[in-house]
């Protein structure tokens, strides 16, 4: 068996015509790309591991991944060069370098951040199509600022947290914080967290969206927060204005 060195990738991608990152059967997600990359580069389909998944339509800033290639093959920013060369050009290496074999992209993560796009204006301007959430009706940026400040710090975020088939060990993460800025019609809201659950980003700007509409008040958030327990009508914001900006290591 060849000897082989970790790479550390930093990717970017625009998730629009994505099936998420987990690989499928189908072929059309970003891990699959990505091996098939490796596979045209070296001869061998080599298996990429992500710092964790993103749905379908969710975008990345500074998604991490790494692999174990060669270690005679090429320098890190060759490879980078060459899977550049034929991927697609919805997907970008940004960084390439080699790492400790101890090194996990997934399970050396201390963490995560987020931000989520909301155009919020009577218009969505035709580039924003696929890019970030379109509300129409006036949001109420003091509710939403309001909001942001109940997910801050350590909870139980059972209630912010989608089913994916398989039972979370734990459903406490911590969440260092969560920004609120605008201008004119776009508003980011981007959040730091120690973790995040399946669609939990999705599901605080939802009920964040919902307060600012005058839809749910705020005491419900926070009922939520204190009664993990309870289920109620929730709503999933949509993942077309959702970006994994950067992993913290």
């Amino acid at each position: 068996m060849r000897e082989s060195r970790r790479l550390k990738l930093v990717i970017s991608y625009d998730g629009r015509d994505f099936a998420g990152w987990q690989s499928q059967k189908h072929g059309n997600t970003i891990q699959d790309c990505l091996e098939a990359a490796f596979q045209r580069v070296c001869g061998t389909r080599l298996a990429v591991t992500g710092s964790g998944r993103t749905d379908a339509g969710v975008h990345a800033l500074g998604q991490c991944a790494h692999v174990n290639v060669p270690a005679a093959q090429f320098a890190a920013e060759r490879w980078l060069k060459a899977l550049n060369g034929v991927l697609p050009p919805a997907i970008r290496i940004l960084r390439a370098r080699f790492v400790a074999e101890s090194f996990h992209a997934r399970f050396s993560a201390k963490g995560k951040v987020y931000r989520y796009r909301i155009i919020n204006g009577t218009v969505r301007p035709p580039l924003e199509i696929g890019r970030a959430w379109h509300i129409a009706s006036p949001l109420d940026r003091g509710v939403l600022g309001r909001a942001a400040k109940f997910f801050v710090g350590r909870h139980d975020f059972a209630a912010f947290a989608a089913n994916r088939g398989k039972e979370e060990r734990s459903t406490i993460r911590t969440v260092e914080y969560v920004r609120v800025t605008g201008r004119r019609d776009l508003l980011e809201i981007e959040f730091s967290a120690d973790g995040f659950l399946y669609k939990m980003v999705r599901l605080m700007v939802g009920a964040m969206a919902r307060s600012a509409l005058g839809k749910e008040s705020l005491q419900s958030i926070e009922l939520r927060l204190e009664r993990p327990s309870r289920v109620s009508a929730r709503f999933v914001a949509p993942a077309a204005g959702l970006y994994l900006v950067r992993v913290r290591y």
